[in-house]
């Protein structure tokens, strides 16, 4: 893939909100696992069960497909993949401005 190409599956990987939010989480814990397995709180017993999709269907195995992370779904486990060095400089950037981003850039929005 041309270099064009991976900055813009790079900036796929952070379109939405709670991806960024657990690959934030992810530069200070990784991995993210039995004892934090959600490092965003969202349960499978929760009461929102379009976003709990939306995580389990989509987003974790968008980002393990793309080598960002490397989700073990039978162990509940998140860890940083094989490609994570290509994502950290954009995300430990982000993570030392958060502060002066717009907050709603890491809030769960309803998307259909």
């Amino acid at each position: 893939m041309s270099d064009a190409g991976r900055f813009d599956q790079v900036l796929e990987g952070l379109a939405d909100p709670y991806r960024r939010q657990l690959l934030l989480a992810l530069i200070e814990h990784n991995p993210q696992d039995d004892d934090d397995p959600d490092p965003l709180n969202i349960h499978p017993e929760g009461d929102d069960a379009h976003s709990k999709l939306n995580i389990y269907m989509g987003h974790l195995p968008k980002l393990d497909k793309m080598g960002i992370i490397e989700w073990d779904e039978d162990e509940d486990e998140i860890i940083k993949g094989p490609d994570w060095e290509e994502f950290e400089p954009l995300l430990r950037l982000i993570a030392e401005h958060k502060d002066e981003l717009p907050k709603e850039w890491f809030e769960e929005t309803d998307t259909d």
